[in-house]
């Protein structure tokens, strides 16, 4: 709790939230985040609750010509049970919704620390090692949680369920658990996985990550079948169970997730009566791996065959031109790979981790953990056994444990990621805090040091259990004494931040604009003006829908070097009345060469010719947003301006065409 009292004085410090007006407070939730806040209060001005949700779930009043399920196409469920706890606790009139939302959310994060907190005490078996994990995680706060950039986005929501997935699967694992415990991590993690489907659409994906680690796990014999087979069983029934509530998402029928478990469950079963004898068990863990993914794969290609994915072929297309497999003029696939999070991690970013000394630590346990359970695997293939655990802590091997397996083979699949994808460092920095932290924190480990080297100066295990207390202590030591002053500074400091212009904006089009127009801009600016006025958009900032990508594209041509006709042909094609143009997008000029908007149209549309090597943007038409600000004819006979400001320029698409010469 004191971590979710953290982010909410600093979030107050940061916007001064309680001296807001409400149109203020709700331009602080940028892009995706505005629409999914716009729906939370969309709930609350609903007659009632189901009212409400068939309202959502046949949505006809956001985006003009489309009727959208928002609740299965945006995943918002969380929305849902945030209304629902705000009218069924009597908070009407008592807390604003706003503070009641983003409250939720603050103390969703409190329960993430909290669950990493757990996940390490559980492993290490000290409390240290939970305060160390804890101390990691907020002092690399910005690489940990994207709370600083939106508060609304599903992965601030989901994400910390999946941390109390992780710490009672971490306890499921451990081989001295009573059965009464591990029947209540079994509950309280079957529990956390559902609600984790249900909160983020993306889930599956990284329970599938989760799955391949427990098949690679049960593979070798590094883990009881029995606890595997549960795990899977679990999986199952939560990707149906979300299958039913979600309005039938067919995403998590094609999912790889429920093709890896069924797989795995197949291949198992035609294991068990093979087993006889060192050489026949060799050959039949790799029989159990080439069955699993073999059925697996299979099962995927079939289920993708009979029901139709609903997921969009931009996604592979985009993969393969970020490996470079591909080569695509695509604006959207294009303006993604241009995103930060789609770009390799940034050497500030492990400077981050350097500093705080996490980078160092984590190297060092994770190569005695992975040099440790590269040995237990080589004797499981041996046919050794393992040894017992009253003798493990003298003897050194703490890559026998199969909780540490777990997290050591995660933690590789999710830095993959995070080297690839500077997106992924948010799955995978909180867990790097969580493995170093009991790394440092567990004899076991310095035991398995100390024996690999042979020392011979001091009792091995005595030494280790002095280091596994004061190292913490001393790196304890230097944080609190370097990252404490900031912390404070941090909560003290106000910072300034009012968009006057896009206060303005708003302002004009609630006084102004008809109740019934339709407004045309970047998805950016429409999921702004779509929460703070209700009115229709022609695009939302949402990338998991074909249709939706495809308006995005369409409306940023107004950026684009097309005729006047060509774009008034588009804006009312999507019955749009008024036009905004964002000053930022048509003059940028920072940012990466290639990677502007500008820049992007201007590809997809074949407007750039090469030269000698360089590279000319040439049309016979100059940029519409800048040319339509110069008030001639054929644009003014398409388009009134309205309004203006520093940031905004707001134009009238005309009904009645006037030719002006």
């Amino acid at each position: 709790m004191i971590y979710a009292v953290y982010l909410s004085t600093y979030h107050e410090r940061k916007f001064w939230f309680s001296s807001r007006r409400d149109l203020e407070r709700e331009i602080t939730f940028q892009g995706a985040g505005a629409v999914y806040y716009s729906f939370y209060k969309d709930m609350l001005r609903a007659p009632s609750f189901e009212r409400g949700v068939f309202e959502l779930a046949y949505n006809n009043r956001t985006v003009p010509l489309k009727t959208i399920n928002a609740v299965k196409q945006m995943s918002l469920y969380p929305e849902l049970i945030a209304s629902a706890l705000y009218q069924m606790s009597g908070s009407q009139g008592v807390v604003d919704p706003v503070y009641f939302y983003i409250g939720i959310l603050f103390g969703l994060q409190g329960i993430y620390a909290s669950a990493l907190f757990v996940t390490s005490w559980i492993m290490s078996g000290t409390w240290l090692s939970g305060m160390l994990t804890v101390a990691w995680f907020i002092i690399n706060r910005a690489d940990t949680t994207r709370m600083e950039q939106s508060i609304p986005l599903r992965e601030n929501w989901a994400l910390p369920y999946f941390a109390c997935q992780v710490a009672a699967m971490t306890g499921f694992l451990k081989n001295n658990i009573s059965f009464s415990a591990e029947r209540m991590c079994y509950l309280f993690m079957s529990a956390s996985t559902y609600t984790f489907i249900m909160m983020w659409e993306y889930s599956h994906y990284l329970l599938f990550l989760q799955a391949l680690a427990l098949c690679l796990l049960d593979g070798l014999s590094l883990v009881k079948k029995e606890k595997v087979y549960e795990v899977h069983k679990m999986y199952l029934f939560s990707v149906f169970l979300g299958y039913l509530l979600q309005f039938e998402n067919s995403a998590l029928l094609t999912s790889p997730l429920l093709s890896l478990a069924i797989g795995s469950m197949i291949a198992k079963s035609l294991q068990i009566s093979m087993k006889k004898g060192t050489f026949r068990a060799k050959m039949v863990k790799i029989l159990y791996f080439y069955l699993a993914f073999t059925i697996a794969l299979s099962l995927h290609l079939l289920i993708r065959t009979v029901v139709p994915p609903n997921d969009n072929k931009q996604l592979i297309q985009f993969l393969e031109v970020r490996f470079g497999l591909n080569m695509t003029k695509n604006f959207t696939v294009n303006w993604l790979l241009c995103q930060e999070s789609f770009q390799p991690p940034s050497q500030d970013y492990l400077l981050r981790l350097t500093q705080s000394s996490l980078l160092p630590f984590y190297i060092l346990v994770l190569f005695i953990c992975s040099c440790s359970v590269s040995q237990v695997i080589v004797r499981r293939l041996r046919g050794l056994p393992l040894s017992t655990d009253t003798n493990r802590l003298e003897q050194g091997r703490i890559g026998e444990r199969p909780e540490v397996i777990y997290h050591v083979v995660q933690i590789l699949l999710l830095g993959s990621l995070a080297m690839a994808f500077e997106g992924m460092k948010y799955l995978w920095t909180p867990y790097v805090c969580v493995l170093t932290a009991f790394g440092i924190c567990s004899p076991e480990l310095w035991t398995t040091l100390f024996k690999w080297i042979r020392l011979k100066a001091a009792h091995p295990v005595m030494l280790a259990l002095v280091l596994s207390t004061a190292v913490p202590m001393v790196i304890a030591f230097s944080l609190w004494r370097e990252f404490l002053p900031k912390i404070i500074a941090e909560l003290s400091e106000l910072e300034e931040h009012y968009e006057s212009d896009t206060v303005e904006l708003m302002n004009w089009i609630k006084t102004q604009a008809p109740i019934t127009a339709v407004f045309a801009g970047s998805p950016a600016i429409m999921g702004v003006i779509r929460l703070c006025t209700g009115w229709m958009v022609t695009s939302l900032p949402v990338y998991n829908d074909e249709d939706l990508m495809r308006r995005n594209e369409n409306i940023y041509q107004i950026y684009s070097m097309k005729s006047a006709e060509d774009i008034y042909k588009i804006l009312t094609s999507y019955k749009a009345n008024y036009m905004v143009i964002e000053d930022s997008i048509c003059n940028e000029v920072g940012g990466v060469k290639g990677c502007r908007v500008k820049d992007l149209l201007d590809v997809a549309n074949d407007h750039v010719i090469n030269e000698d090597g360089d590279m000319f943007t040439y049309s016979k038409y100059g940029r519409f947003c800048h040319e339509v600000k110069m008030n001639y004819s054929p644009y003014v006979n398409y388009f009134t301006r309205v309004f203006w400001n520093r940031s905004y320029f707001v134009y009238k698409i005309n009904t009645l065409i006037s030719f002006q010469y």
